[in-house]
């Protein structure tokens, strides 16, 4: 009994320390690249969003010296603040209107583009496959092999009541 408890403990340890080599290996190779700045998502955060358009906090956090008097102008009646005030405090709570927000992106034309641009490189693929990777077409393929199918075919007279023979006139030797 101890023997086997033994034997799980040592490969208890062997796995955790081959989880352990590789996870500092993986943490090592990692090292080369930047590493990019945490963002603590508990905290309100900005976002302009016309599904919610008050925003868990103001635009701009770090006040300059205007700034201030200008939200200090704020607490007093609206009439004696100028339309250019009025937009500078409404600039220090949001960064974009709602105009601004709704109007439409130019990202159509990249996506278009691009569909275009993969569309170009399927049809020069398709073109080279053609002319060097498919076989020449068969011989079946032809108008003289098909013209003669279907004289071969009005000659044996196939199907001639509803099928392909019935449109065909044999007396004056010409389709209906």
């Amino acid at each position: 009994m101890l023997r086997l408890t033994a034997g799980r403990v040592g490969s208890l340890v062997v796995s955790r320390a081959t989880v352990a080599w590789t996870t500092s290996s993986a943490r090592m190779a990692s090292h080369t690249h930047e590493v990019t700045e945490m963002v603590d998502m508990s905290q309100p955060m900005y976002l302009d969003s016309q599904e919610t358009p008050l925003p868990d906090k103001p635009y701009k956090d770090v006040l300059t010296a205007a700034d201030k008097s200008l939200k200090q102008k704020e607490k007093g009646p609206w009439s004696q603040l100028s339309k250019e005030e009025k937009i500078a405090l409404y600039r220090l709570s949001f960064c974009q209107t709602f105009a601004e927000m709704k109007q439409p992106s130019a990202e159509w034309k990249t996506v278009t583009g691009g569909i275009f641009i993969v569309l170009g490189i399927t049809g020069l693929v398709v073109l080279w496959q053609s002319a060097y990777v498919y076989p020449p077409p068969p011989r079946t393929f032809g108008e003289e092999w098909q013209a003669k199918q279907v004289q071969r075919m009005l000659d044996m007279r196939v199907n001639p009541i509803e099928g392909f023979s019935a449109n065909w006139d044999y007396e004056k030797g010409q389709w209906k």
